[in-house]
């Protein structure tokens, strides 16, 4: 190559690498556009980091690390994770078969003792899928350990036949660990701290540390009041995002459990959640993995798109029920595709106000509607009754919660979201002892969307 070819070769270089700058600062500039924006209109508090090809994108720290408002947030703060903690205990599982000591087709009764005769129809497989049948005792999920293995041992039979419906049940959860425990002779702190974040150099991640502790981030509400932390049972992984970013790669790329066991982790029942939450394969390659998890005011999002190399970790410690429209706009700018970013949550606004009086509370509502179509997200709407009803429902506000169900299955919607309203409606009729409402609910569920095998399994169990 003679000199002048050479400088040409070094100016394009220099040329095209500042394109490249050019570019990615100028992603950066947008996407914290849209998180400030977030945080400005109130549907944003917290720590967000965002990769590409194994770089920091973005990361950023933005609001309060309490109630007091008298300190913020900062990237070195842990957080609650909420369900998606349920990625470690179900990787576990995958780690002791691959080592041969235990199958998912393993029994419950196998590990553990002195349960009824029903443990021996549950099998691994089905704890780690939600299919155990093994009925909700506490809607509000605040029972201790020693209060959960009380209610188990009490336990005479399954809410369904295991394998044929699905249940969200932080019990499944919780035998699941102890599993862990029984099979690997560790507590289940220490076999995750040995196999998991020792490994991965997740050096910001504990299990069960304390929600008052000062390496954590502080829960509170719209009205800046702390919130207490109401979830008893141990077994709690908490984190920065810097750490969650670490498991969510490690994971994806197959480097703590093979592909073969990532995708018989990642097999959900219709209509439900994985131990992995949701993910997408194409030709057998992983193109997505999704999860989203909370807990008394604390909510995290993980997004991975592996083969686009692009992670997103979203935490906060005052939910909004917004993470996945932050994710979203985050994608849009990614993407060079459109971006709104997400208004105020409907859903959270009135769930308190209807709690205390349906009927204020709806006109409320209505008002909402009426004249805050600018501040507030109704694009969901369906889906923000749904969610009202069944935080009535967990306070055993059955009346009320059918009294909304019974609206949002009236509103234009996708069959299985109508469906899903029926499914609930029947559910709060079982609680209510009622079993010919629950029949024709039930019925009218599998109506609107044939495909909802939770009412199938309802029906065929009454």
């Amino acid at each position: 190559m003679t000199l002048s070819a050479k400088k040409i070769f070094i100016l394009l270089f220099l040329v095209i690498q500042g394109g490249y700058v050019f570019a990615q600062q100028d992603l950066t500039r947008k996407i914290d556009s849209v998180i400030r924006l977030a945080n400005k209109r109130g549907v944003f508090n917290g720590n967000i980091l965002i990769k590409k090809s194994g770089k920091i994108l973005y990361e950023a720290s933005m609001g309060y690390a309490d109630a007091s408002k008298k300190s913020t947030l900062s990237k070195n703060l842990l957080f609650d994770i909420g369900s998606v903690s349920k990625e470690f205990n179900g990787v576990s599982i995958m780690m002791l078969q691959e080592r041969g000591l235990l199958k998912l087709e393993d029994p419950l009764s196998k590990y553990i003792p002195g349960l009824g005769k029903w443990s021996e129809r549950v099998l691994i497989k089905h704890l780690i899928n939600y299919t155990s049948g093994i009925p909700l005792f506490n809607l509000l999920a605040q029972e201790k350990d020693e209060v959960i293995f009380e209610n188990l041992r009490a336990l005479n039979d399954l809410q369904f036949e295991p394998g044929s419906a699905y249940l969200y049940n932080h019990y499944n959860v919780f035998l699941q660990m102890r599993i862990i425990e029984k099979v690997s002779g560790l507590s289940y702190a220490d076999f995750i701290k040995e196999n998991i974040f020792t490994p991965l150099e997740m050096n910001n991640s504990v299990v069960d540390y304390p929600t008052n502790g000062i390496r954590i981030a502080k829960a509170f509400d719209n009205e800046f009041k702390p919130t207490a932390y109401t979830q008893s049972m141990s077994g709690w992984v908490r984190l920065t995002a810097e750490d969650l970013g670490k498991w969510v790669d490690a994971l994806d790329h197959y480097r703590l459990i093979s592909a073969e066991s990532y995708k018989s982790l990642s097999e959900n029942f219709p209509g439900g959640e994985s131990s992995l939450g949701s993910t997408s394969f194409a030709n057998g390659q992983l193109t997505w993995h999704q999860h989203q998890g909370s807990n008394s005011n604390f909510e995290a999002l993980l997004y991975s798109l592996p083969q686009e190399n692009i992670l997103i970790i979203i935490m906060t410690n005052n939910q909004q029920m917004k993470v996945h429209g932050i994710k979203s706009a985050i994608l849009g700018i990614l993407q060079n595709q459109h971006v709104d970013v997400p208004k105020k949550s409907v859903y959270l606004q009135v769930r308190e106000k209807i709690l205390a009086n349906r009927i204020k509370g709806l006109a409320y509502y209505n008002l909402l509607r009426a004249n805050h179509f600018d501040s507030y997200d109704f694009s969901f709407e369906i889906g923000d009754l749904l969610s009202t009803g069944k935080y009535l429902q967990r306070r055993e506000h059955l009346d009320d919660a059918i009294y909304i169900y019974n609206l949002a299955v009236r509103l234009k919607g996708q069959p299985s979201d109508i469906a899903y309203g029926y499914e609930l409606m029947g559910n709060c009729y079982l609680s209510k002892k009622d079993k010919p409402q629950a029949i024709k609910s039930y019925q009218k569920a599998i109506e609107v969307d044939p495909g909802n095998k939770n009412a199938k399994a309802m029906l065929s169990t009454l």
